[in-house]
């Protein structure tokens, strides 16, 4: 069975399909968009073996020509010298604005080839076909693209929304174990900022979705997805509510910046250690109970997701140097840092009102548990 959430936004509305074997069906999902029956499409060195060959012939069955373009694996990628590569290439193929470009991948993919497609000949269309859990219940949808920037992650790019979202459930099979468990901290995040009882079903179905049961995966992509659309249609371009989505994040991208943007913390995993942290903060502040930030860790650790600093390998700055980093996330207002915090499971709201000192004695705490 396919779902569909339809992100109804004013003359930029999409669907989000949701289901098995969404890959076989693609041409016949693309071909309305389309005004010539071509297209380009961008994928990586690690989905290009497993899914190209798939997608290219669920278009040509539809009598849809395709190029494509693979690019090197990992977060690495998503900076200025691919991102070159990606527009030139799609110059070279002639992109016209009246075209579409498929992003096949996970985040980073999603993300860069997302901005490729706003500034090229000001703005074409594209087709995000997300193949991790994390873009699938993430990245995907929303409308941010972008790459990053030796200053931070995400510094530099355009909300560019898709035209559809392909989210494939039978491809999350080929997923390393690492990385599935990665995106899945963005679905917990979805329970922490906003529905209990979502979180409650993830504790109660935890051995489903590690074994990966199809039905428990298309429920938490579409839960997810349905969550993060009712606030992108709020709230587009981050003035306000949309800023929910970053619980956990301010944290996270002082760590993917600490770790240089590599393997040794992918996205996800950030983002799990970033909502226990959150959860803490919360409760020093007392704006919830000491049991909640004890139920969020026993939930990540029981899905065996990283939980704690201690689970990220090699040497990390000090919990000044990583207070500073955070300083340079987005969601920087006047120099004050804005905080995603919690009155309890499912009850985030954004602050700029937190003693520097006191997320200093967190972090201070944090490292000396490694």
């Amino acid at each position: 069975m396919i779902e569909t959430v339809h992100v109804p936004l004013d003359g930029r509305a999409y669907d989000v399909r949701i289901g098995s074997d969404l890959l076989a069906r693609a041409g016949v999902e693309i071909a309305p968009l389309l005004k010539r029956p071509r297209v380009a499409i961008v994928t990586d060195a690690h989905v290009a073996p497993l899914h190209l060959a798939a997608l290219e012939a669920a278009l040509a069955a539809e009598g849809i020509s395709s190029v494509s373009l693979t690019l090197p694996a990992g977060e690495s990628t998503k900076g200025w010298p691919q991102f070159e590569r990606c527009v030139e290439w799609l110059l070279e193929q002639k992109i016209e604005r009246r075209d579409v470009v498929i992003a096949l991948g996970g985040g980073v993919i999603g993300d860069l080839v997302g901005f490729a497609a706003a500034v090229l000949r000001r703005g074409v269309r594209f087709v995000q076909i997300p193949t991790s859990l994390l873009a699938q219940v993430d990245s995907s949808v929303g409308g941010k693209t972008g790459i990053n920037a030796p200053q931070g992650k995400n510094l530099i790019g355009a909300f560019h929304q898709p035209a559809l979202v392909l989210a494939d459930i039978s491809v999350l099979q080929t997923l390393p174990t690492r990385d599935f468990l990665a995106g899945y901290g963005e679905v917990v995040k979805y329970g922490l900022l906003g529905d209990a009882a979502f979180f409650d079903w993830q504790d109660q179905n935890a051995a489903r979705i590690t074994a990966r049961d199809p039905d428990a995966l298309a429920y938490a992509v579409k839960r997810s997805v349905e969550m993060k659309a009712e606030i992108v249609v709020r709230d587009e371009t981050e003035q306000g509510d949309r800023a929910l989505l970053n619980l956990g994040h301010t944290f996270c991208h002082a760590f993917e910046a600490a770790t240089g943007y590599s393997e040794r913390l992918l996205h996800g995993e950030g983002v799990a250690i970033g909502c226990a942290l959150a959860f803490e903060l919360s409760s020093r502040l007392d704006l919830c109970s000491q049991e909640e930030p004890s139920r969020v860790r026993e939930m990540l650790s029981a899905m065996g997701m990283k939980v704690t600093l201690a689970d990220i390998d090699g040497d990390l700055p000090d919990a000044q140097a990583l207070l500073e980093l955070m300083g340079q996330d987005k969601k920087v207002i006047d120099g004050q840092l804005r905080f995603i915090l919690a009155r309890g499971i499912g009850d985030a709201f954004v602050t700029s009102d937190v003693p520097s000192d006191t997320v200093l004695a967190l972090l201070q705490d944090a490292l000396s548990e490694r």
